[in-house]
């Protein structure tokens, strides 16, 4: 049987992690962040943001790098592209800026941005997102992109004094709305067209 396109994915341990300086949030809470979401739109028009999907695998199942802000807030590394920045290009900026290495002694990660697992919309100023553009919606606020990121076999992470990087398995993620939201907890669902090569040191 012939599955779908192929990644490889590594043990956590194969990974080396670090603390560097804070990244503050722009937002103090959700309505902030829609004012300024807002606020861009007049400015720009529809946000376009990327996101990354990093697999590592432990205890022989598929894991998933999230970031964690506070105790109950979850999302995966990326952010806003610029106006008229390349996706791949603006997705390897992000990850850098997220989870690259603070000091110049380290080399700065060679992302490897794959293929792209779902694109995911928001119609208003509103949390809810949607995996399609409801049809009388003209002119939506927010596209994102969800692409599957490949790692090698060692890298090392930066993470943000005040953010935490959990590998968060998939059985956990799947249909888990209440805690991941409804973009996370879908990730499960979107990857089963992919074939898993887990790959363990010799």
């Amino acid at each position: 049987m012939v599955g779908g396109p192929v990644v490889n994915i590594y043990p956590l341990e194969n990974y080396s992690f670090g603390v560097k300086e804070p990244k503050i949030e722009k937002d103090t809470s959700v309505a902030d962040r829609l004012a300024r979401m807002k606020h861009n739109y007049l400015k720009e028009g529809m946000r376009t943001s990327v996101e990354g999907i990093i697999l590592v695998h432990h205890h022989n199942h598929p894991h998933i790098l999230l970031l964690q802000i506070g105790n109950s807030f979850f999302k995966l590394p990326g952010g806003r592209l610029k106006p008229g920045e390349d996706e791949v290009e603006g997705l390897r900026r992000k990850l850098t800026s997220k989870l690259g290495p603070s000091v110049s002694i380290l080399p700065v990660p060679d992302w490897q941005v794959g293929e792209c697992s779902a694109v995911w919309w928001r119609p208003n100023f509103e949390t809810l997102m949607y995996p399609y553009c409801p049809p009388h919606i003209t002119k939506p606020k927010e596209m994102k992109k969800l692409f599957v990121v490949p790692l090698t076999e060692r890298q090392y992470f930066g993470v943000p004094k005040n953010l935490k990087l959990l590998a968060v398995p998939l059985l956990e993620l799947y249909d888990n709305v209440q805690r991941y939201g409804p973009v996370i907890s879908a990730i499960p669902l979107q990857l089963s067209r992919f074939t898993f090569n887990l790959i363990h040191d010799s």
